[in-house]
């Protein structure tokens, strides 16, 4: 499937997704945002990192900062922090290419990093018609990159929230409350009330649109 131009979602928002379905919905469906130090600290970071005016060279490595994206497979656009391509011997461009995420913290429990990341690179794929077999992960806490592989299952497991994402923003529904220990530094956490549970009709009109959306594909 082929995603139109119209239709295309905030790339960011898969991280979202990975980490709380419901997070997701707050703040792509019903555009509500509300800042916490980790976030505001994530802010700034990106700040420094995303100036699309900037590059330059170290070493064989160019660096390119803030790179624009867009996946009609997955039906998402967004930015790249960093791009770095990397030069022969001979000073000429090869097929090496690294795509690099920032971030403030340090490595989650969880795959919410390395499916954005592996996002980014499959736009980068779509838009140069290449294969990127790896990428890395910048955490500003420990100041140290973590390499991530493009495998089969990551890149499945993109498509699927991919998917998923396009199904409930299609349908306008936020994705009920699920009360867990990720909702403690969740700076969404006072919007969605998670100690108020999803109600019963909340929950059947989720899944069964999950469900129909998945028996129509």
């Amino acid at each position: 499937m082929k995603y139109e131009e119209e239709d295309l979602l905030p790339l960011s928002g898969i991280q979202h997704f990975a980490f709380c379905e419901r997070q997701w919905g707050l703040i792509h469906v019903e555009n509500q945002w509300v800042e916490n130090l980790r976030t505001a600290e994530g802010r700034l970071l990106h700040e420094r990192v995303d100036d699309p005016y900037f590059t330059e060279s170290r070493g064989e490595v160019r660096i390119i900062r803030s790179v624009p994206l867009q996946s009609r497979s997955l039906g998402l656009f967004g930015i790249a922090d960093v791009l770095e391509i990397h030069r022969n011997q001979d000073g000429q461009s090869s097929s090496a290419y690294s795509i690099v995420e920032y971030k403030r913290g340090k490595p989650k429990p969880d795959d919410r990093d390395e499916v954005q990341l592996c996002a980014q690179a499959i736009c980068l794929e779509e838009m140069l018609g290449m294969t990127l077999v790896y990428g890395y992960m910048y955490y500003g806490e420990t100041r140290h990159r973590h390499r991530v592989e493009f495998n089969d299952q990551l890149r499945t497991r993109v498509k699927i929230l991919a998917d998923k994402m396009h199904l409930l923003f299609a349908h306008g529904i936020t994705p009920p409350t699920v009360k867990g220990s990720h909702c403690k530094n969740c700076s969404m956490k006072d919007v969605c009330l998670p100690k108020l549970g999803g109600s019963g009709k909340k929950v059947e009109i989720y899944m069964a649109t999950i469900v129909e959306g998945m028996i129509s594909e």
